[in-house]
């Protein structure tokens, strides 16, 4: 008798199971490039969105007319991943939580996702832990957010490592002023201490690069720099992204909405430090938020401090592609820990 593989014993799984894995390499890619540029190309979602769609047409046809305990089993957990999971992508984003590639991301998840895959491997049947409700975007949600709760620990971690004990470890680190044009996040203190809304450090190489100047220069001459009257020729700001000066996610070219002049500005403001107003009003499509007193405060704590705290802010694309693996091959991770505790 022939020796029966272990592999062999479940089928590895349906067509459009199958298919779906091919979202997990989309993913880890948007979560390295994410790391490296915080720039997602918007390109990536369309596709994304008309692949999952595709495969959704495909088990509802294949389960039409839903009329069974399958069909209306699977119409449920279609509706909760469309009409709550991908609506929260949306809401966060309008809340301010998500960035818009995370609330993409999210509905990419949700279109492609919305019932747990099977996969048989080495005569197991993966993912190993499955949710009585069963949509899983809404497992990956969970893990993911699981998974990001790694990161204000880990930052602790550093901070305490570097003999800092504070309220704020979690949440901020400090860094040399000098390293800040190759960082992502927003400062974390202003000229009066620690504040969660400080400059963000895109805006910042927006204004440098609106200026011409690199922080070394502001650095070098800030009385001068901080005068309205300072300012010469204006330059596009760009996205203030670092791995490019004029490009944006797209890699296209972005002007920002700005002539290269300062021809319909007063120049003799003399009530705008560093010509923030006017820095402001000529990107009219607005700096991340940033409003002139923010970067102003932003501005005197760079130009006169050697070193700043900074809340890096891990880009949520990160952990949701940790979190689509994970929910692939181990499972609902919380669901699994409740059960443990006897709540599921």
């Amino acid at each position: 008798m022939s020796a029966t593989l272990p592999f062999a014993t479940l089928p590895f799984a349906t067509l459009p199971d199958v298919l779906r894995l091919l979202v997990v390499p989309v993913f880890v890619w948007a979560a390295l490039r994410d790391v490296r540029t915080r720039r997602l190309p918007n390109r990536i979602w369309p596709p994304l969105y008309a692949f999952g769609a595709l495969l959704l047409v495909w088990e509802t046809v294949r389960l039409w007319p839903l009329t069974g305990f399958e069909g209306r089993l699977f119409a449920l957990r279609v509706a909760v991943s469309l009409l709550i999971v991908a609506p929260l992508g949306y809401a966060f984003w309008y809340l301010g939580a998500f960035g818009g590639a995370d609330a993409k991301a999210l509905i990419a998840i949700a279109i492609a996702f919305p019932t747990f895959p099977t996969y048989g491997v080495a005569g197991a049947s993966l993912p190993l832990v499955e949710t009585t409700l069963g949509v899983f975007s809404l497992t990956i949600l969970t893990n993911t957010v699981i998974i990001g709760l790694a990161y204000p620990i880990g930052l602790a971690v550093a901070n305490l490592a570097a003999g800092e004990r504070s309220a704020t470890m979690f949440l901020a680190r400090s860094v040399p002023t000098a390293s800040l044009p190759d960082r992502h996040g927003r400062l974390f203190e202003d000229t009066g201490g620690t504040t969660r809304s400080g400059l963000d450090l895109d805006a910042l190489r927006m204004y440098l690069r609106w200026r011409g100047l690199t922080l070394a220069d502001l650095r070098a001459d800030p009385d001068r720099l901080r005068d309205p009257e300072s300012i010469g020729e204006t330059f596009e700001p760009t996205d203030g992204a670092t791995h490019v000066g004029p490009t944006t996610g797209d890699g296209e070219i972005d002007d920002g909405g700005v002539d290269g002049s300062l021809e319909s500005v007063d120049r003799s403001e003399s009530d705008d430090p560093w010509a923030a107003a006017q820095f402001l009003e000529a990107t009219d499509r607005g700096a991340y938020g940033t409003d002139p007193e923010t970067l102003r405060e932003g501005l005197d704590v760079v130009s006169r401090r050697d070193a700043v705290r900074v809340s890096p802010g891990m880009p949520f694309v990160v952990p949701m592609a940790a979190g689509l693996v994970v929910s692939v091959t181990y499972g609902d991770a919380l669901f699994a820990a409740l059960r443990t505790l006897g709540l599921a």
